[in-house]
């Protein structure tokens, strides 16, 4: 078992505001903000963090996107310098193809860590951006090995085994929830999914969930933080803007045994598979 001196992971939740990327993102800053100054020092914000999600055209999304030197991740790189974080963000990205992708990327002080397109798009998102093409990227940071990818990728347990395999000790993840009924007293699907994902890879999950309600739409506000085990290790506050700080140590997310005789990697039948 590999043990580390402890991180401090955050989650920032937020409502964006569609149509207004300054008061967007000034509620990035104010969030990150504050959880870099409670000892964060890897902060995860929602998918279109910047842009807000529901978009009436692909002309709307494509006059929010930007290209990935653009000004939001620019001003991302040097925030997370001053800070002296890594961070996550989702955000629209105008491609070198002309294309628009729902991306995301991990930055700190000194620059581009990794970048990632949406593979798997949600309902309307297909009318509206372009389907990545690529694997979810694991990159090394100063804080750990972090795996990247957005929403409903998470929701195919094919992509998240992947950036397992290939290391990574925690998996960010920007997302945005829609509100869906669900049973009274039962927790969301959504975080089951994630903390089953956490738990069949023993890999610490980082889901970083918006809140408010945008045309009409209401978001989950679902944010959480899921231990190797799958276990929740940040309470929920449904709908609430705030910041969910967990102190992990990355190094457990190595340790794949779950019995005496078990591993959950070296067990795969993949030859059955």
């Amino acid at each position: 078992m590999t043990h580390r001196a402890p991180v401090t992971v955050a989650c920032v939740q937020l409502a964006p505001v569609i149509g207004d990327a300054l008061e967007s993102v000034a509620r990035i800053d104010a969030g990150v903000t504050e959880a870099a100054q409670r000892g964060a020092q890897i902060v995860v914000v929602p998918e279109l963090a910047n842009t807000g999600y529901m978009f009436e055209n692909a002309g709307e999304v494509r006059g929010a996107a930007q290209a990935l030197d653009g000004p939001y991740v620019s001003h991302l790189i040097q925030m997370a310098g001053s800070l002296g974080i890594v961070i996550a963000s989702g955000f629209a990205e105008l491609g070198a193809d002309d294309s628009v992708y729902n991306a995301a990327v991990i930055v700190d002080g000194s620059g581009l860590l990794a970048s990632y397109r949406k593979a798997h798009l949600w309902n309307t998102e297909k009318e509206v951006f372009t389907a990545g093409g690529q694997r979810p990227p694991v990159v090394d940071t100063q804080y750990g090995r972090l795996g990247l990818m957005i929403c409903y990728d998470l929701e195919f347990p094919e992509w998240v085994r992947m950036v397992a395999l290939e290391g990574a000790e925690l998996l960010c993840a920007p997302v945005n929830w829609p509100r869906y009924p669900s049973p009274e007293g039962e927790r969301p699907g959504e975080v089951v999914r994630v903390q089953a994902d956490a738990s069949v890879n023993r890999m610490y999950i980082a889901a970083a969930d918006r809140v408010g309600r945008e045309r009409g739409q209401d978001w989950l506000g679902g944010t959480v933080i899921v231990d190797t085990d799958g276990y929740p290790v940040t309470a929920l506050e449904l709908g609430e803007a705030h910041v969910a700080l967990a102190r992990l140590d990355l190094g457990l997310a190595h340790d794949k045994a779950v019995s005496p005789l078990n591993d959950v990697h070296a067990d795969r039948r993949t030859e059955l598979y």
